[in-house]
């Protein structure tokens, strides 16, 4: 695979009176040609300031961007053509209908006026296309964005939460969207705070924090590296719970009691779990491995400070087993 986005020690950053604030620290990113890659950060981590920059509508202090090979900004013009982008909220005239936007969109980019009718029927918005935006739901409007964003059939898409306002349905529709774009050749780049969604429809990651990245590559190598070998016991009563960490203690696990089960690490066989219980009279009711995900990942990773040094990212570091997160996803 050839990359279709190419991110090399980006920097911005802002003063003000309080001083000079880092949106972007020496970031680095790439994107594949065909995949569905999500890019996460918290709040003020620098995502959005990334796709901007990236996009030529705030400029750089510092860095290189490429997009389908050639150098951006100095490129855009030539490549603006097959890059389509949603980022932050679109905003659509209110007495003007849906099919009125797209072929206003469309004239202005050379964009055949039958197109209009294809992004409707991608997106789900055929059979209201010709009533006003004002009367749409967010739900609806985010799809006539995405629609937008379709028109040119760009080869790489950008998208910064496109699932905002969508229920349950609509969710999964745009998760089906976004992997037959991908199919059909086209590379997405997809920032969400649905993680879960993120989990299920994206072929790779990259997780910023601080204006630095934290982890990147395939989702499943992300999860696999931050896998956890813990394994949760539940008794078939609870008083039994001090008791039961203490013997399986005394025989080298890691135990935390919680209310209601027990967290044991450390241990090469799960077995040896049953085995030591049932000697001491105790029964269990449930013995299961934790699953990683990547929401709990997330919020590990972006509770780690960025180490110092020049475009140094912090997963091309070695760092001390991390503590209890303290960044997360912001709502």
């Amino acid at each position: 695979m050839s990359a279709v986005l190419e991110i090399q020690g980006l920097q911005k950053t802002y003063r003000s009176r309080k001083g000079v604030r880092r949106a972007l620290d020496g970031f680095d990113m790439v994107v594949e040609a065909g995949q569905v890659h999500g890019f996460l950060g918290p709040n003020g981590s620098g995502k959005t300031t990334t796709l901007r920059t990236l996009l030529g509508l705030i400029r750089p202090n510092g860095g290189r961007m490429a997009i389908l090979g050639r150098e951006v900004p100095a490129a855009l013009p030539e490549v603006a053509g097959s890059v389509g982008a949603i980022v932050e909220s679109p905003q659509f005239f209110a007495n003007f209908t849906a099919q009125d936007t797209l072929r206003l969109l469309a004239d202005a980019g050379g964009v055949e006026p039958a197109r209009v009718f294809e992004v409707l029927e991608l997106v789900g918005l055929r059979d209201r296309a010709t009533d006003r935006v004002k009367t749409y739901s967010l739900g609806m409007k985010q799809r006539l964005a995405v629609a937008s964003a379709l028109l040119k059939n760009p080869k790489l898409l950008i998208l910064d939460e496109p699932a905002n306002g969508l229920d349950p349905g609509g969710i999964r529709e745009m998760r089906t969207l976004m992997r037959n774009l991908a199919e059909s050749g086209m590379t997405v780049v997809l920032s969400s705070h649905i993680l879960a969604e993120i989990q299920l429809i994206c072929d790779s990651v990259t997780i910023i924090a601080a204006g630095r990245r934290v982890a990147a590559g395939a989702v499943a190598d992300v999860l696999a590296q931050h896998a956890s070998s813990s394994v949760r016991v539940r008794l078939e009563s609870a008083a039994d719970l001090a008791a039961s960490a203490g013997a399986l203690r005394q025989l080298g696990a890691q135990v935390t009691v919680e209310s209601d089960h027990l967290m044991v690490s450390g241990l090469d066989r799960p077995s040896a779990i049953t085995r030591v219980l049932a000697g001491n009279g105790v029964f269990v009711s449930e013995l299961s491995p934790v699953s990683v995900d990547l929401e709990s990942v997330f919020l590990e990773l972006t509770g780690t400070a960025p180490v110092e040094g020049e475009h140094r990212q912090v997963d091309q570091t070695v760092m001390a087993p991390a503590g209890p997160a303290q960044g997360g996803w912001g709502h």
